[in-house]
């Protein structure tokens, strides 16, 4: 019903140089809703929500507020509209009081007095059901009760459209049915609340709707009980159930080798819920889930990228202690991270400069690799990699986003890896560079480097994998092989079963 309608946003566009991010978006939340946005990295659902919290203007359309036309030009119009954020990092200040925080801008008047500043605070969060007092040091909180005292904010401004940006990605089981509690409340209240989240398993518990955004265009707008989690999957990756790829069986991917090279048990890490994973010599497997499942994370454990918490690893069958990347990388494993930006290139070194790194740290700062022995070692992989770069000695940061992909490859190629990770090798390259790049893979594979490969295309990973294991929420929820192998089955271990599609109202 109109009446119920808060807030739409209608035929959104925004354009970056020589990028559409947004085209004709339409979103509609209602009042007393709790509305999931989805969709995998890059379909838009950031740019949406900075441009109705005014953090980016948009280039086309409209934002209506129950029924009437507003102008959000900044985070300020926002917030006087009635629009807040909680983001998944706290950006409160954890130095202060939980009444500080809540009241921090806006001490006028009555609220200079601590003691009536507390007495207000204890009220509100009260009434909420937030188990923290205004006095409280909010440092000493939990982060999923420091969550709270962000929303507990939100809502004493006069707070209609409340957004929750990943507010779980960070908490434990019970802190999220607390957080579900609170906004089961708030819904109550009728407060809209747009929850962003790539956990499938909580939407189908707390949301009451879902709008799937893809390559930034609307895919729908759909009723929780009407849209069966394998549905949701197949509209967000973009590939229909009965759209089963016809993919060329030209080569056995199938791994006959009998040995083990790498075996882990129980392993977990600060960011990794405890996994076990294996992988023959010359296989190639890999990681597969929506954006946010745990792939990554995963990997990361895997070289002693994060912190690891637990678990036993053998390596040839010889028991092995990974806690750090130099560990990882003495015992045989190359990684290739997901952000080649952040975590991969220098972009400010030479071609040159980024193949040896590995190497170099891998010899030491007092062995240092001889200059003409790096030219070499450069010439040869720009030859065997078809690098295009204007020289050796040319700044990574100025190949192609291809090219800087393979400046990395053959930076763990010349280390002679037994193992080899490769996160999302080909994000963001052009196709024919993503097929030598998977021609590459197939090529190790035959000479007996055991793959770990992980990209969000699913076809990409069926043409290149024997082995898929599956993970959703930071589980590993199936393992697909042989004729498995399929996109259906993919995303129906993914959905999970269908039976659980109950929620709370």
């Amino acid at each position: 019903m109109q009446a119920e309608i808060l807030l739409q946003m209608k035929g959104i566009d925004k354009k970056f140089p020589g990028v559409l991010a947004l085209n004709g978006v339409d979103f509609t939340l209602r009042k007393g809703e709790i509305h999931a946005l989805m969709g995998e990295n890059g379909a838009g659902k950031s740019t949406l929500i900075k441009v109705l919290t005014g953090v980016y203007q948009k280039d086309g359309g409209e934002i209506l507020l129950e029924g009437k036309a507003v102008s959000i030009r900044s985070p300020q119009d926002a917030q006087n509209n009635g629009i807040s954020t909680v983001y998944q990092e706290i950006t409160l200040c954890p130095n202060l009081t939980v009444s500080e925080n809540m009241f921090i801008g806006r001490e006028t008047g009555s609220f200079i007095n601590a003691k009536k500043r507390e007495k207000r605070a204890d009220e509100i969060l009260q009434s909420l059901g937030i188990p923290a007092r205004g006095s409280m040091q909010l440092g000493d909180c939990s982060l999923a009760v420091q969550q709270m005292v962000a929303i507990a904010r939100a809502v004493d401004m006069n707070c209609k459209v409340l957004i929750l940006d990943e507010p779980t990605s960070s908490l434990d089981d019970k802190e999220v049915n607390m957080l579900f509690n609170l906004m089961r409340d708030l819904k109550g209240k009728g407060v809209g609340i747009i929850f962003v989240t790539h956990f499938l398993e909580q939407v189908y518990e707390v949301s009451d709707r879902i709008t799937v955004l893809r390559n930034g265009e609307l895919v729908g707008e759909y009723l929780i009980e009407e849209l069966p989690r394998v549905a949701l999957v197949s509209k967000m990756i973009g590939k229909d159930l009965d759209e089963l790829s016809a993919l060329s069986e030209s080569e056995e991917k199938e791994n006959k080798e009998s040995e083990v090279l790498y075996e882990a048990k129980g392993l977990s890490s600060s960011e990794t819920k405890s996994f076990d994973f294996s992988i023959k010599k010359g296989e190639v497997n890999g990681f597969t889930g929506l954006l946010g499942s745990g792939r990554s994370e995963s990997v990361r454990a895997i070289f002693g990228a994060d912190k690891v918490n637990s678990g036993s690893i053998k390596i040839k069958g010889k028991d092995v202690k990974i806690t750090k990347p130099i560990d990882a990388m003495k015992n045989g494993i190359g990684y290739l991270a997901e952000d080649r930006k952040r975590d991969g290139i220098i972009a400010e070194l030479s071609v040159r400069e980024n193949i040896i790194l590995a190497m170099q740290v891998m010899n030491g700062m007092f062995k240092p690799i001889s200059k003409s022995e790096q030219e070499a070692f450069a010439d040869e992989y720009i030859k065997v990699l078809n690098i295009k770069t204007a020289s050796k000695e040319t700044p990574v940061g100025s190949l192609s986003g291809g090219n800087q992909q393979k400046v990395i490859l053959a930076r763990w190629l010349l280390t002679h890896p037994d193992y080899l990770i490769l996160d999302e090798p080909t994000r963001g390259i052009d196709v024919g560079t993503k097929l030598e790049i998977q021609k590459l893979v197939l090529k190790l594979a035959k000479e007996g480097v055991s793959v770990t490969f992980i990209s969000s295309e699913v076809e990409e990973m069926l043409r290149t994998c024997s082995r898929l294991i599956v993970m959703r929420d930071r589980n590993i929820v199936g393992e697909l092989k042989g004729k498995d192998l399929s996109q259906e089955q993919v995303m129906k271990t993914i959905a999970g079963g269908e039976a659980k599609n109950e929620k709370d109202n």
